[in-house]
């Protein structure tokens, strides 16, 4: 199986807001960047769209280190989607879950996967977690955005 380093991040220049996301893949000595943005999403979406596009890039099962600063993305997959699926995507508070629409298919991608979810913290100077920022911040300015279906106000 290979073994497939990612880092991913995502931007909101305000939130909500014009956002973009970025992820970087590396294999051996493959690196690929991808990125992109909506017109109108928040921080969070951006952060979940950029692990969620990272793991549909990839074409066959791959062991993978998926680095993100963002705890909400680490302990939504690995902690509180359980519980969310048995209660029917409603939250410990008994709302629906927020960003529904992106948890689910974030769960999709992960399924062929062996993935160990890292947290880096922010703006420490971790050269592929800076490179990622600034992508999915280029990408939050760029012009004619899509929309973001799923996001709701």
């Amino acid at each position: 199986m290979k073994q497939v380093i990612i880092y991913t991040d995502g931007s909101s220049l305000k939130n909500p807001g014009s956002s973009g996301w970025a992820a970087i893949l590396t294999f051996n000595e493959h690196k690929k960047e991808i990125s992109g943005g909506y017109k109108l999403s928040t921080n969070n979406r951006m952060e979940i769209m950029a692990a969620i596009m990272a793991l549909e890039s990839l074409k066959k099962p791959c062991k993978i280190s998926l680095h993100t600063d963002s705890r909400y993305v680490i302990d939504g997959i690995t902690k509180w989607i359980t519980g969310w699926r048995k209660r029917d995507w409603i939250d410990a508070k008994k709302k629906p879950v927020k960003n529904k629409d992106l948890w689910q298919r974030l769960l999709t991608a992960t399924q062929q996967h062996h993935i160990d979810w890292v947290h880096v913290k922010a703006h420490s100077g971790i050269e592929l977690n800076e490179r990622c920022d600034q992508l999915a911040k280029d990408a939050a300015k760029r012009n004619n955005l899509p929309e973001d279906k799923g996001y709701v106000k």
